[in-house]
């Protein structure tokens, strides 16, 4: 079995981790950092420390009414996406260990077009 980081537990909620393929377990975020353990494979689990989480990213639809999935990007090891039923809760817990500066919001898809297009133009000129 594998030995949690964290020494107290704020929240533990049924979660998708987004790795390759869909991996459905438990997400547990505690005093030491956020954990994702897979619900059928024990030997597949992501464990982050809370110094090593860079920023915090939100996928916000519909003016804040649905997050459907939120990011973890670490300092040495990439991008973590995860999703959740109760996706605020989540990050609200997530706010009392990362600064609330480092919580982004993700572009939207229109920002990506938009950006697209004025690195296209930028080229030609």
């Amino acid at each position: 079995m594998v030995q949690s980081l964290n020494t107290k537990v704020d929240l533990t909620i049924d979660a998708t981790a987004f790795t390759g393929l869909s991996d459905y377990g438990k997400l547990m975020i505690g005093d030491k950092g956020f954990e994702f353990y897979n619900s059928r494979d024990y030997r597949k689990f992501i464990q982050i420390p809370w110094e090593e989480v860079d920023y915090v990213i939100a996928s916000v639809l519909f003016k804040g009414k649905w997050i459907p999935r939120y990011a973890i990007r670490t300092k040495k090891n990439g991008t973590y996406t995860f999703s959740s039923k109760d996706a605020k809760k989540v990050l609200r817990v997530v706010r009392n260990y990362v600064d609330p500066n480092r919580m982004v919001y993700s572009l939207s898809f229109f920002d990506v077009v938009k950006r697209t297009v004025k690195s296209i133009f930028k080229k030609s000129k």
